[in-house]
C-alpha cells in the first residue's frame, strides 16, 4: 500500500488587529472632557480626585478603549476573578463600533451607549451619586449600643437615630428624643431597605446596619455595578434569578416577574457560587449523593445507626465508599431537584426542613439552593408538556421513584445565580443586604486596584 497522505490541517488566516482611529483636535478635546469623571462616575474608582489630564489623539484614544472595556463588560481582568464567581463577561472589542463613531462623528452617542442597558444598573448609578454626597458630607455619626429602642423611648440613642435615619429618609424629622409612632414607621421603611425583619423594633441588627459607614455603602454599589457588566447584554425574556444574598428566587417571563419564593442559600464557608445555566431537567424524589466532605465531616461520624435511621445507604467499601440518602420523606432534597450544567455540583431542590424559610437569615446550606415552593415550580416549568401535567407528576411522587423528567427544549429555562447586595426600588431609594461572603469588599478592593494599573500603563 502507499504511504499515507500526511494530514493537513488548515491554519485560519491571521487577521491583523484593526489600526486605531485617529481624532481630529475637536474630537480629542471633547473625548477627553467626557473621559475626565466618567470612571468616577461609573463606580470604577472611589476616589473623586481630578484626573491627570490627557493630552494628544493617541492618549486619548487607548483611554477611551479602556474605559469602554471596563463599563461595558467589566473592570476586572480574568485573574482577578475567584473561583465561585463563575460569571464571565463576554469577549468585547471596542474597536469597531469606536472607530465608526470617529468616523461620523458620533463619539458622544458611541459614550453613551456603553454601560449595560438595564434600569438595575442606572438606579445603581443614580444611588452612587447619592451616597458619594452622604460621605463628602461627613456620612453619618454611628449610633452607640445600649438596650433596644421601641415607641416610649427617650434619650440622646433616640435623638441619635432620629439624625442617622433622616440622611437616607426626608420623611424623618432629624431633631427630636422621643421615639413616637412616626418614627417606628421610619424605622420599619429601613428595615424594609436593609432587608430586616420590619418589627420597628430597634435592636443590635438594625443598629449594625445603620452603622456601616457610607464609605462602605459607595463600594458596596460599586461592585454591584461591576456585577452587572459581566451579564449579557440582553437577559433571556424567560429566566430564574436566585439573589444569593438576599436568598430570594425570582421567576420571569417575559422579562417581568410573574413568581417568587424564598430560598435558603449558602452559608459562609459553603459559598452559592455566582453562574448562569440553563435548567434542563427535573428529578422526582431524588436521592442524595452525599458530597465526600460532609460525608467524612458530618455523617460518617454519626455512626452506621444515625445512617440507617435516616435512610442512608453506604455504597463501596474502604477508601472509595460514598454515602447515598435514598429518596424518601426524610431526603436532604425532597421531592424535587432541578437540573443545571455546572462545574460546582449545585442545583435547586426541595427540603423537608421548611423552619428556616420563616427567618429573614436564610444562608444556611452547603451551597446548593433550597426552595420554599419547589412543586409550583415544576408544574410551572412543565406546563406545556401533555405527559407532565399536575396529575402526573402527583402519580410519580406517590411512587416514590426516582425519576428524572426532560423539559422539552422550548421548556428550558436559563437560571442565573447572582450576588445582588444594593438595588435601587422604584421610587429611587438603594436597597442594601448584608455582605455574607465579604464579596462586595474584595471586589470593589480589585476594581480600585486594576483601574490604578491601567491608569499607570495609560501615561
Amino acid at each position: 500500500m502507499p504511504p499515507a497522505a500526511p494530514i493537513v490541517q488548515a491554519v485560519p488566516p491571521v487577521v491583523p488587529p484593526m489600526p486605531l482611529p485617529t481624532l481630529s483636535a475637536s474630537q480629542t478635546a471633547q473625548l477627553g472632557q467626557m473621559l475626565a469623571d466618567a470612571g468616577f462616575a461609573h463606580g470604577l474608582r472611589h476616589d473623586g480626585s481630578a484626573q491627570a489630564r490627557l493630552d494628544g489623539s493617541d492618549t486619548v484614544v487607548r483611554a477611551a478603549l479602556d474605559y469602554a472595556r471596563a463599563v461595558h463588560s467589566g473592570r476586572l481582568d480574568a485573574s482577578d476573578f475567584q473561583q465561585d464567581w463563575g460569571l464571565r463577561p463576554a469577549a468585547y472589542d471596542p474597536v469597531p463600533a469606536f472607530a465608526d463613531a470617529v468616523k461620523r462623528d458620533r463619539i458622544a452617542a458611541w459614550f453613551r451607549s456603553l454601560p449595560p442597558p438595564y434600569a438595575g444598573y442606572d438606579g445603581l448609578q443614580k444611588g452612587l451619586v447619592n451616597y458619594r454626597k452622604i460621605e463628602a458630607a461627613g456620612g453619618w455619626t454611628a449610633i452607640a449600643a445600649g438596650p433596644d429602642m421601641t415607641v416610649g423611648a427617650s434619650g440622646p440613642r433616640v435623638a441619635a437615630l432620629r439624625k442617622r435615619l433622616a440622611v437616607e429618609d426626608s420623611d424623618v424629622v432629624a431633631t427630636g428624643a422621643k421615639f413616637d409612632q412616626e418614627l417606628k414607621d421610619a424605622v420599619i421603611r429601613a428595615q424594609r431597605r436593609y432587608g430586616l425583619n420590619p418589627t420597628g423594633l430597634v435592636s443590635t441588627g438594625t443598629v449594625g446596619a445603620l452603622n456601616v459607614p457610607a464609605a462602605d455603602r459607595v463600594r458596596q454599589i460599586m461592585a454591584n455595578m461591576e456585577r452587572w457588566r459581566w451579564l449579557p447584554q440582553e437577559l433571556p425574556a424567560k429566566r430564574i434569578q436566585v439573589n444569593i444574598a438576599a436568598a430570594v428566587l425570582t421567576v420571569f417571563e417575559g422579562d417581568a416577574p410573574i413568581a417568587s419564593m424564598k430560598a435558603v442559600t449558602g452559608r459562609p464557608g459553603n459559598e452559592t457560587p455566582m453562574l448562569q445555566s440553563r435548567i434542563h431537567s427535573i428529578v422526582l424524589n431524588p436521592p442524595w449523593n452525599v458530597p465526600a466532605g460532609i460525608a467524612a465531616k458530618e455523617l460518617f461520624p454519626k455512626g452506621a445507626a444515625y445512617l440507617a435511621r435516616n435512610n442512608y445507604k453506604i455504597i463501596g467499601t474502604g477508601a472509595g465508599r460514598r454515602i447515598q440518602q435514598q429518596p424518601g420523606p426524610k431526603s436532604a432534597l425532597g421531592l424535587y431537584k432541578f437540573d443545571f450544567d455546572n462545574p460546582y455540583a449545585v442545583y435547586l431542590h426541595d427540603t423537608p426542613a421548611q423552619a428556616k424559610f420563616a427567618s429573614f437569615d436564610r444562608l444556611d446550606s452547603h451551597g446548593c439552593v433550597r426552595l420554599e415552593k419547589p412543586g409550583p415550580l415544576a408544574q410551572l416549568l412543565l406546563r406545556n408538556d401533555p405527559a407532565w401535567q399536575p396529575e402526573q407528576i402527583d402519580e410519580a411522587l406517590a411512587k416514590a421513584k426516582t425519576l428524572r423528567v426532560q423539559l422539552q427544549p422550548q421548556d428550558q429555562v436559563h437560571v442565573y445565580l447572582l450576588y445582588w447586595t444594593a438595588f435601587a426600588s422604584a421610587n429611587g431609594a438603594m436597597n442594601f443586604r448584608g455582605d455574607p461572603y465579604g464579596w462586595d469588599k474584595t471586589l470593589a478592593a480589585k476594581i480600585e486596584r486594576r483601574s490604578a494599573i491601567t491608569a499607570v500603563a495609560a501615561r
